[in-house]
């Protein structure tokens, strides 16, 4: 008989002591789980990974001592049942003390029930939040402080608490050409599916609660896909029309691709690339999936470049190899970053757009985005851009919803999800001079 506790606490382990990526682990760990055990798991693994640092702050005020990995993750979870989530106190002691046993760490049991009986009868008294600005929302918002400081210093304490403190967006659906958003919304009605149109993109379909959208015939059948709002406001930016020739340079895993080919309506050519042979497989399966036609799928390095695709592109999309910082819907993520690699990322970045400038028609638009909150990655990656590539300018913003076109400046577009209400995304568009 499985058990969901001894199976979450074995994929947690893995993600914060082994370096596994929490979507894949959990992806291993909930195969042929019922649906409700499925659920249990993944919500404990990913609530303790979203608090982590408060709970090995509480955490260091009642547990004495050097504690064991596995007791710690056991603690953890405990923690994490406790304060976040809806587990009563007695469950959430004994299962723990249980989890124990089972992994052969019997003589612990008495320590874990004593640690979490502790925290549960000092629930208003937990040990209080640092005075240093950075200090405390680290804590409390369970990110690197490193990072913090670096928002802090930006936005001020009080925007980076409201940053922080987002929430992950719902599920977005838009609808493949030549699907139309209307079918796609009937599809949903005729399904019992609650939604409401995107804030940013209305033609998005943001659902109101959880799906397994991979059953969905619709979904199974390529006539719908998901997608984030911010994912299509960045190929909306390029202003692709009919007839145009594309280039989408980073493109695995090919949605931007699939998107950029619905407004076109088929009608135009695109080219996607990709440096490894594995993603590049993804978007071929992606295009597939969503019966995508008149895109040329090819294995490259986006950072070398090509002369004899000079000038090629009517619009090339530089969706850049990122941080990632502004998905806030993996948690893991954020504790795996660091400053040094945001320094050599951004190096990358650097070359692939050096290289892309030259692929754009005279005339014709580069669009740069990340899914990233860092100003190195953005901000200051376009403007050592221009400062180097005197032939491109700011492009307009009219593609973008009035909202955004008044925060937009020089070309450039920071979105955040508690302003937002979708990943923190950032958007360029830059024109090239006629000849």
């Amino acid at each position: 008989m499985t058990n969901p506790r001894r199976i979450a606490l074995e994929a947690l382990l893995d993600i914060t002591d082994a370096g596994a990526y929490a979507n894949l682990r959990l992806k291993d760990a909930l195969a042929g789980l019922p649906q409700r055990e499925a659920h249990w798991v993944s919500a404990v693994v990913y609530t303790t990974l979203d608090h982590l640092l408060y709970i090995d702050h509480v955490l260091a005020a009642f547990a004495k001592g050097r504690v064991q990995p596995v007791i710690r993750g056991v603690l953890r979870m405990g923690v994490a049942q406790l304060l976040y989530m809806d587990v009563p106190d007695n469950a959430a002691c004994n299962e723990s003390v249980n989890l124990c046993k089972q992994v052969g760490k019997q003589k612990l049991a008495g320590y874990v029930n004593g640690v979490l009986r502790a925290i549960c009868r000092n629930r208003d008294n937990l040990p209080p939040l640092p005075d240093d600005p950075a200090d405390r929302l680290s804590i409390q918002f369970s990110w690197p402080r490193w990072l913090v400081e670096e928002y802090v210093a930006q936005y001020g304490a009080e925007f980076t608490a409201a940053l922080l403190d987002a929430k992950a967006p719902g599920m977005t659906l838009r609808a493949q050409y030549p699907y139309t958003t209307e079918e796609l919304r009937a599809s949903l009605q005729a399904a019992d599916i609650p939604f409401h149109p995107g804030k940013l993109v209305p033609e998005a379909c943001v659902l109101e609660r959880g799906v397994d959208v991979a059953r969905q015939e619709g979904f199974r059948a390529g006539r719908y896909t998901v997608q984030s709002e911010s994912a299509m406001l960045v190929c909306k930016l390029l202003a692709p029309q009919k007839g145009m020739r594309l280039l989408d340079a980073c493109a695995a895993p090919g949605g931007k691709t699939a998107y950029l080919s619905h407004l076109l309506e088929g009608e135009g050519h695109i080219e996607a690339w990709e440096l490894h042979p594995h993603r590049s497989a993804l978007i071929q399966k992606t295009l597939e999936r969503l019966h995508v036609e008149g895109v040329t799928v090819q294995i490259r390095d986006a950072a070398q470049q090509d002369p004899a695709k000079a000038e090629a592109f009517d619009a090339v999309l530089v969706d850049a190899p990122c941080s990632g910082l502004g998905v806030f819907g993996k948690p893991d993520a954020r504790y795996a970053k660091s400053d040094a690699l945001i320094g050599a990322l951004a190096g990358i970045q650097k070359q692939i757009l050096d290289a892309c400038a030259g692929y754009v028609r005279p005339g014709g638009t580069l669009v740069y985005a990340t899914c990233t909150i860092s100003r190195r990655e953005n901000e200051g990656q376009i403007r050592s851009f221009l400062a180097n590539h005197r032939e491109f300018q700011p492009g307009n913003m009219d593609a973008l919803p009035t909202s955004l076109q008044k925060r937009a400046k020089d070309g450039m577009v920071q979105l955040f999800p508690h302003l937002d209400h979708t990943e923190g995304f950032f958007m360029a568009r830059l024109v090239k001079a006629n000849g």
